[in-house]
């Protein structure tokens, strides 16, 4: 028996075009993904290079002012002058100090607790030799003088600290009209308040000033209820 094979011409030839057809299209877009994606990994090299050297430069910024930072003393609420600090009164601060700027390291607390302020500061101040003098009040070169003052004679908001000028006032009309304490004639004295007090029981509030040793002899020669307090801003004197 004899069989006939029939080849059919080209069907290799089809498979082999169609197999190498297949692989041509498999491999040309992983070729086109990888050229596309070359460029775009030289920007993210250039901001990742970038971010370091700004996190690096942050660091020494940062690294060179907290070097230079100090344990200090600073006010924790408002003193006036003649006040004596407390511990409450103080509290510890870090701050870049300069060099030549007094100031009183936290390890100093102990040592300025129960001295006298010489000078009245606000909380957050920091605190300085100069400021605790520690040899009360009145301050060298100064004298203190008592102003007994009825309501309407002074500022209800006068305290501790408070810059003023006592003014002399002559007496009211029909009673014999004051002079000026001889041998001088001021008629206003700049003075800083020290205390106020308003005793129990009596309508005059005693209010403690800080004058020079020559004011407070003429306010002392004063006749009671003709002397007044006007409050000046914390600047003027």
């Amino acid at each position: 028996m004899t069989s006939n094979i029939t080849t059919q011409p080209g069907t290799n030839r089809s498979t082999s075009s169609a197999t190498g057809s297949w692989a041509t299209e498999g491999t040309k877009p992983a070729s086109r993904l990888r050229a596309l994606r070359r460029p775009r990994s030289l920007p993210h090299l250039l901001l990742g290079a970038l971010l370091v050297l700004a996190c690096a430069a942050a660091f020494a910024v940062v690294s060179l002012n907290s070097g230079n930072r100090e344990s200090v003393l600073a006010l924790a609420r408002p003193v006036a002058v003649g006040q004596v600090l407390t511990a409450q009164d103080l509290k510890q601060v870090n701050v870049a100090v300069d060099p030549g700027v007094s100031v009183m390291d936290v390890s100093q607390a102990a040592s300025v607790v129960g001295k006298t302020m010489s000078t009245s500061l606000p909380a957050g101040a920091l605190l300085t030799p100069d400021a605790v003098s520690g040899a009360g009040v009145p301050a060298a070169g100064q004298a203190l003088a008592a102003l007994s003052l009825k309501a309407g004679q002074f500022p209800p908001e006068v305290s501790p600290g408070t810059h003023v000028s006592v003014v002399f006032v002559p007496g009211q009309a029909g009673a014999a009209l004051a002079s000026p304490p001889a041998p001088y004639s001021t008629t206003v004295w700049p003075a800083v308040v020290t205390s106020v007090t308003a005793p129990p029981n009596q309508q005059n509030t005693v209010i403690s000033v800080q004058v020079s040793p020559a004011a407070a002899h003429q306010i002392a020669a004063v006749p009671a209820g003709q002397l007044s307090v006007v409050m000046l801003p914390g600047g003027d004197r």
